[in-house]
């Protein structure tokens, strides 16, 4: 089936969304300052406090993930969510460094759950537990890394580096089940998973956190700065869910030859 005048432009906005990502960008505008500059001012001991707390704020998501993600739902319930990380970003606008990252889980929490609903209103089957994987693996779309080898390298390839974690992963999962499996987070094939999303997730973090530790944001800041992250990962989600409703039903080739040309 050949693609349509609706489908050539969902892939457009789609490419658009994953090869130009914003964040940084929109919460430079929000706070007056630009963030690689915030990001050169974080406190000593900063950037290893938000290694560590993506690192295991990603680990509890994969646990929620695994065990509770819904399978069913309609709507995406984007604006419900995002009140939710509103709120927990005013929460922890008022505790500076600590507070982020406690209030890191829960964040991601909430958004994992957001990008499953998006997930789900473009015909992903979460009852596959690569599909719900695949969930996880929205974080680290839009948010390259130095230290990442495919730090510069466009969606699809980032998408094929990830998709050998998620496949191992999931046949290990499968393997062991569910409950021994989450027992067993030193596992290669889980910590593999993780890493790779930790390490390009982790830019977004720290951009966050040097925003949000701007002296006057305080509440009504920390609440902003959330909407924006959560946000940007919903429209990442949107993205990455089309592209794939889109190869189902036209196949992968003709896809991206369209992604490539847009």
């Amino acid at each position: 089936m050949p693609l349509n005048d609706r489908d050539l432009s969902e892939i457009a906005r789609a490419k658009d969304v994953l090869e130009h990502p914003s964040i940084a960008i929109r919460l430079t505008d929000l706070v007056g300052t630009p963030i690689e500059a915030l990001v050169k001012r974080l406190p000593q001991g900063a950037h290893t406090m938000v290694v560590d707390g993506t690192q295991k704020a990603l680990t509890k998501s994969l646990d929620f993930a695994l065990r509770t993600l819904d399978t069913h739902g309609a709507t995406p319930s984007n604006w419900l969510h995002r009140g939710i990380v509103m709120a927990t970003g005013a929460a922890g606008g008022f505790a500076g460094l600590a507070g982020i990252v406690v209030e890191l889980p829960i964040s991601l929490t909430v958004m994992l759950r957001s990008i499953a609903d998006n997930a789900r209103a473009q015909g992903e089957d979460l009852s596959v537990l690569a599909n719900r994987m695949e969930c996880l693996t929205v974080f680290a779309y839009g948010s390259a890394s130095r230290a990442d080898d495919a730090a510069d390298a466009g969606y699809f390839m980032v998408r094929a580096a990830l998709a050998q974690a998620v496949s191992r992963a999931a046949e290990y999962v499968t393997e062991r089940g569910v409950a021994e499996a989450i027992g067993e987070k030193s596992a290669p094939a889980i910590v593999q998973l993780v890493a790779r999303i930790a390490q390009r997730l982790g830019v977004a973090v720290t951009d966050k956190a040097a925003a949000q530790l701007v002296p006057v944001i305080g509440a009504a800041g920390g609440a902003a700065i959330n909407a924006l992250f959560i946000s940007h990962f919903q429209n990442v989600a949107w993205a990455h869910f089309t592209v794939r409703r889109l190869e189902r039903s036209h196949g992968s080739d003709v896809v991206r030859g369209a992604y490539d040309r847009s």
